[in-house]
């Protein structure tokens, strides 16, 4: 009899030098060791990062990673001037767009939070009015375990409020923590994960 052959167990974090989330996919630990943490200041990537975590709400980050070039491809790659401009006849063609998720509240959201962006843009420019919670620097934190990490914070919740009242959409505190630590406005990999010391030097070097 032929045995069956073992799936091999998914690599020890600790023994890899990562954080734990990312597990064995292939697609999130390419996500973990090239995006995820790294301080992102460009005003259209931080627009991107914004919605599609929006998307997210009630979803795993994983389901929007493997859909995010359907969703750069049915959003005009997250122009926000295009996107501001979206009717109904469009809302309705992205309903029927199997590659993203078809939400469409969060559609609409997206449409939205375009143009409370294109305001924030005009004024201030994205990046800076975002970096300014943080004093235009990166919080350094030093996690030793996935437990001691927060959900949320003070601070995400004084963004999350900012932002619904210049006009965005799905940006609760929990998903705009979650932003912060994807774009680098926190470093949250765990002291034992080299992308900590590797995030914590290109803040060092933008700082300059």
């Amino acid at each position: 009899m032929k045995r069956a052959q073992q799936r091999p167990n998914p690599p020890d974090p600790l023994a890899t030098g990562r954080c734990v989330w990312p597990g064995a996919d292939p697609i999130y630990l390419a996500y973990h060791d090239e995006e995820w943490g790294t301080p992102e200041r460009d005003d259209r990537a931080l627009y991107e990062k914004l919605v599609l975590d929006g998307f997210q709400a009630g979803l795993s980050w994983i389901t929007i990673l493997r859909r995010r070039d359907a969703f750069r491809a049915a959003f005009d790659q997250f122009d926000p001037e295009k996107i501001a401009s979206y009717d109904a006849a469009k809302v309705e063609a992205l309903m029927q767009d199997a590659g993203i998720i078809r939400n469409r509240a969060k559609i609409v959201g997206a449409i939205a939070s375009a143009r409370a962006y294109l305001d924030i843009q005009q004024r201030e420019g994205f990046s800076n009015y975002l970096w300014g919670f943080f004093d235009g620097l990166s919080v350094q934190n030093a996690y030793r375990t996935s437990a001691e990490i927060p959900a949320q914070t003070e601070l995400s919740a004084t963004i999350a409020k900012d932002l619904k009242q210049r006009g965005f959409h799905f940006c609760g505190p929990t998903i705009v923590y979650a932003f912060c630590q994807a774009t680098g406005m926190v470093n949250d990999h765990l002291v034992s994960c080299g992308r900590h010391k590797a995030c914590a030097a290109l803040a060092r070097k933008q700082k300059k």
